[in-house]
């Protein structure tokens, strides 16, 4: 099957950010592909702000993670763009991360190629006009889960 949507602009984007707050639970490792510019950042800050999240969201491109604690989820932003070896990871201790109490959104995810673990969801987005074309798709079964879920709130 198919999942697919068209967002018209920066407010959708964050509006689907939010749904997939509301459909996760906070819990899921999320992979966000597109190039530069395609609003991964801005997909995370719409989840953030779906847990009620109301400071700024930036990329923890050199950092490499930003954790988030907010009411009772715990959500991990990851961009591993600058990320020159995956085992770098390892060196982080990236496997605490990723338990089922947690969210971890993943920007640039195929730097991490051997050493993440597999997505419950991967969301590609792509430009569409003046807009973008985000499509997904599950990994894992609960990732199946929260595709439709994502289907639902068309």
């Amino acid at each position: 099957m198919q999942y697919q949507r068209v967002l018209a602009d920066e407010a959708a984007m964050v509006a689907f950010g939010a749904e997939l707050a509301q459909v996760s639970d906070g819990q899921g490792v999320i992979f966000l592909e597109g190039d530069l510019g395609m609003g991964k950042t801005t997909l995370c800050r719409g989840v953030l702000q779906g847990f009620g999240h109301k400071g700024a969201v930036k990329s923890p491109t050199y950092t490499l993670v930003e954790p988030y604690e907010l009411k009772d989820k715990q959500v991990y932003h990851f961009d591993l763009y600058r990320l020159s070896d995956p085992e770098e990871l390892e060196y982080l201790g990236i496997r605490d991360y990723f338990d089922n109490q947690a969210l971890c959104l993943i920007e640039w995810p195929d730097k991490g190629a051997g050493i993440l673990p597999q997505p419950d969801l991967t969301l590609s987005i792509t430009v569409e006009g003046r807009g973008r074309r985000i499509q997904w798709q599950s990994g894992t079964q609960f990732g199946q889960q929260l595709a439709d879920k994502l289907l639902e709130k068309r």
